[in-house]
């Protein structure tokens, strides 16, 4: 099949990209928010089931032990940290500390939505709005090393910040149909139409909190997971879900036009992660996940202490949710440098960072 060919072309070209960048980092901090596609740990204290500390998560990861991302590896935050050329990952903020946070924190949690109900049935989560306050008692934190707010801020107007959230909005809200009432209180559109109103207001918050480059990740094609393919019994992507995901999308593609007229000193930009995500065939291996995974809560995720697929570098979903490593690596590099003029708009993560910097006025 043709998309045989696109994936290995593009884990060719990726596996022979020099990952880690030379000299000092292209941005001197970087900072993370979004849901288990960016988590690297601030789950693994919560009461939640939502959460990635246990094998065989992790199996792919340095010495190979869990740290809470929700991959056998690396995820996209990580491989994002090497391309800018940091010689460590950012760390959570569960766990950051006062000598680490200049350079930035990863506030992104599992089961995390724009709405703060999204996720509530699988436990405690950080999620977005939630996310922003930590933010500003980190920006407070860095006030004390740098002197004063006003420094703080200027600091920040030089670092990039990347947002990934709204996959619970849909897939621990919207259709779970018989938990949520989201669906029968909204049109696919209307529900589209609130997400990104009140993710709007969060991104003036970040804004006014000192941020001027701002990448924000679209969603991929949800209605081609394994969980959905499963809940459906089909082995086709469900048009019905991905169609509700493209509302979202377009809706955020036209917010980041808005953010950009609006705030002419800040550069926000759009990562397409549907386009980006269409390399995904649903009717080859590439959806089913690569370990044995949960009937019960947590629902899809690994089986605790199973050894997953052998072959993990032609899978592109680890559980039923969750990508692998080398799809994590796939996307982020499309995303930092456009394969294609449709990834990034209007402008790939490798050209937002050069935009010009603007000093924060208080």
């Amino acid at each position: 099949m043709a998309c045989y060919g696109r994936i290995f072309a593009t884990i060719f070209v990726v596996l022979n990209l020099k990952t880690f960048v030379e000299g000092e980092p292209q941005v001197p901090c970087y900072f993370i928010f979004g849901d288990s596609l960016l988590d690297n740990g601030n789950n693994n204290d919560l009461n939640t089931t939502a959460k990635a500390n246990y094998p065989p998560y992790g199996v792919d990861f340095k010495d190979g032990r869990p740290t809470g991302r929700f991959t056998n590896g690396r995820n996209t935050a990580d491989f994002l940290a090497e391309y800018l050329g940091f010689d460590h990952y950012i760390p959570p903020y569960a766990s950051v500390k006062d000598s680490e946070i200049l350079e930035g924190v990863n506030y992104a949690s599992g089961s995390a939505g724009i709405r703060n109900d999204s996720g509530s049935h699988l436990g405690d989560r950080i999620y977005l709005g939630k996310q922003l306050e930590n933010h500003q008692a980190t920006i407070s934190r860095i006030a004390n090393l740098v002197g004063n707010t006003t420094s703080a801020k200027k600091h920040l107007n030089k670092c990039l910040f990347i947002v990934g959230i709204g996959s619970n909005d849909y897939i621990n809200n919207y259709l779970m149909t018989e938990i949520y009432p989201s669906s029968h209180l909204y049109t696919p559109s209307q529900y589209a139409t609130a997400l990104i109103d009140q993710y709007s207001q969060h991104l003036r918050t970040l804004y006014e909190d000192g941020a001027r480059k701002v990448a924000l990740f679209g969603l991929g094609q949800i209605g081609c997971i394994p969980a959905e393919l499963q809940k459906h019994d089909t082995r086709r992507c469900v048009s019905s879900t991905n169609n509700a995901i493209q509302l979202f999308n377009s809706k955020l593609k036209s917010l980041v036009d808005d953010l950009n007229t609006n705030f002419p000193d800040a550069k926000f930009t759009y990562i397409n992660m549907y386009s980006i995500s269409s390399i995904i065939d649903p009717l080859s291996v590439f959806n089913r996940p690569c370990c044995n995974v949960l009937e019960t809560m947590p629902e899809g995720q690994c089986v605790p202490g199973e050894t997953p697929c052998f072959l993990r570098g032609i899978y592109l979903f680890y559980d039923n949710f969750h990508p692998t490593e080398i799809a994590n690596r796939i996307a982020t590099n499309r995303a930092y440098n456009a394969l294609l003029p449709s990834d990034a708009y209007p402008m790939d993560i490798h050209h937002l960072i050069r935009t010009n910097n603007v000093v924060y006025d208080e």
